[in-house]
This record gives C-alpha cells, structure tokens and sequence, in this order.
C-alpha cells in the first residue's frame, strides 16, 4: 500500500479513543437490565463520541486511493 493508506491503516488512536469511551460508558453504568438496553447505551456513547470526534488525517486521500485499487468492490466518497 501507499504511504497515506498506510497512515491510516496503522492509526490505531481513534480506535483506541471509541474503546475508551465504549469502556467508560459501560463500567459507569455496570448491570444491564437486557441486552437491548446495553446497546442502547453503546449507541449513545457512540454517538456522544461523534460529536466531539476528529477526522483521521488524509483519510480521504486513503478512501480514493482504495477505490482506484479496488473499483470493482469500492466506491469513492463524493464531496
């Protein structure tokens, strides 16, 4: 792969930040009622976590560059 797809790839802060905050929201609330409402909360950290979240840098030079690697299975982001 390209340095920038590889840049990407091997970013593993994002990852490591959405575990945290997955982590942090569950071990708060400790016992679930049932496996439908610790969804719920994951959901909702998750989408807490997107507001404040930032983008992973070069992430579209990435996306374009596997959808001209991989055009039959991948399509570019427009925009």
């Amino acid at each position: 792969f390209s340095p920038e797809i590889r840049r990407v790839i091997y970013t593993t802060n994002a990852i490591e930040s959405l575990n945290r905050i997955i982590r942090k929201a569950i071990k708060t609330r400790g016992s679930f009622p049932s496996e439908d409402a610790a969804e719920k909360l994951i959901y909702l950290a998750i989408r807490g976590h997107e507001k404040t979240a930032r983008t992973v840098r070069g992430w579209l030079t990435a996306v374009n560059q596997f959808a001209i690697m991989f055009e039959d299975r991948f399509k570019p982001i427009q925009g």
